[in-house]
């Protein structure tokens, strides 16, 4: 038996990173439709912890399951894949 420990990965989108060290992350998959057969999309919001302060709305992020650090917050922020770039 091997004793590795199944980590739980998403990619999402920054939605709301005003609150100190905790981001908002939409995150969308496609589902199908069980009788006509056709893919309908389905969100999911968490809340994840951001240590650094380093997200903005509309980073694409990937967040990892983690010890729970609040009621609602149980999520980590792991990486920034993308950044939001601002044109002024």
């Amino acid at each position: 038996m091997s004793n590795k420990k199944v980590e739980c990965v998403l990619t999402g989108t920054v939605v709301s990173s005003t609150r100190d060290k905790t981001i908002t992350v939409l995150i969308e998959r496609k589902v199908r439709h069980p009788i006509y057969k056709k893919y309908i999309k389905r969100s999911t919001k968490v809340h994840a912890h951001d240590d650094k302060n380093e997200c903005i709305c509309g980073d694409l992020v990937r967040v990892v399951e983690a010890k729970p650090f609040s009621k609602t917050k149980h999520w980590a922020l792991l990486e920034v894949v993308e950044r939001l770039v601002s044109v002024d």
